[in-house]
């Protein structure tokens, strides 16, 4: 692994094509958090050439959905959701201009040839450390389908948000890279 390599957002396209698997990255700026129920319901805008809430051009979605934040807190835990619920919608917000996403576990083979396809990253949040990545956090904000909870489109201020690079745009995949290497 190289030394973390300090990302602002939005992403640009010069930033993204110079990630390998494996890369250790620092994001910071303005990121985007949402789960199952909104990909659908942004899914269905998009189907419906109704607008968004946000532009995804350049942006980065964490799948997170945060637990409730204790007083005085910016937000509750922030631990990232399994990857692989969102496969179904990821090509249509790629198509959008999304340029990364942040979870964890791996991606199926359809988001990865989207990924080369839409020249977009994926990266992985340490999994079962929800408190440390809400230190990241400077600012929560409630944007969109506050109706659904959790799993409403927050957008979030991170500084120095860490993350791992798993799939890159040349078809890097650290995962499967490691199970070679350690014969998994």
């Amino acid at each position: 692994m190289r030394t973390s390599i300090i990302l602002k957002t939005p992403l640009k396209n010069e930033e993204i094509a110079k990630l390998k698997a494996g890369d250790s990255v620092s994001i910071s700026g303005v990121i985007y958090s949402f789960r199952d129920a909104a990909h659908k319901k942004l899914i269905d805008l998009i189907i419906q050439k109704k607008p968004l809430p946000f532009n995804l051009s350049g942006q980065i979605v964490y799948y997170m959905g945060p637990s409730p934040a204790k007083p005085g807190a910016v937000i509750g835990a922030a631990g990232p959701t399994t990857s692989s619920r969102m496969d179904v919608y990821t090509q249509y917000l790629l198509e959008q201009g999304l340029a990364g996403m942040i979870g964890k576990g791996s991606r199926s083979m359809e988001v990865k040839q989207a990924l080369k396809k839409y020249k977009a990253v994926y990266f992985a949040a340490i999994g079962g450390a929800g408190a440390y990545l809400s230190q990241r956090i400077k600012k929560a904000e409630v944007i969109a389908f506050s109706d659904f909870g959790p799993e409403a489109i927050r957008r979030l201020e991170v500084e120095n948000f860490p993350a791992i690079v798993i799939n890159d745009i040349f078809g890097g995949d650290l995962y499967q890279q490691t199970r070679e290497k350690y014969k998994l």
